[in-house]
C-alpha cells in the first residue's frame, strides 16, 4: 500500500504523475512530497510509487 495524504491506496508501480492525471491534479499547482523530500517536478513521469511509500501532494490555490 502506498499512503497519499494520509489514505493508503493501492497503486505500487504507479507513476507520480500517472496517480495526479487519473485523480485530476493539475501538475502545475501542485507540490509532492515523496518519502519526506520534496520531488521536483522533472521526476513526476519516472518517480514509481512503491509499497510503503508515504506521499503528500499539496495543491495551491489562488485568491485575495
Amino acid at each position: 500500500m502506498v499512503k497519499i495524504n494520509g489514505e493508503e491506496w493501492n497503486l505500487a508501480d504507479k507513476t507520480v504523475a500517472e496517480y495526479l492525471a487519473e485523480n485530476g491534479y493539475d501538475i502545475k499547482r501542485v507540490a509532492v512530497e515523496l518519502n519526506g523530500d520534496i520531488l521536483p517536478k522533472s521526476q513526476y513521469e519516472s518517480a514509481l510509487l512503491q509499497e510503503g511509500d508515504c506521499v503528500e501532494i499539496v495543491s495551491f490555490v489562488g485568491g485575495g
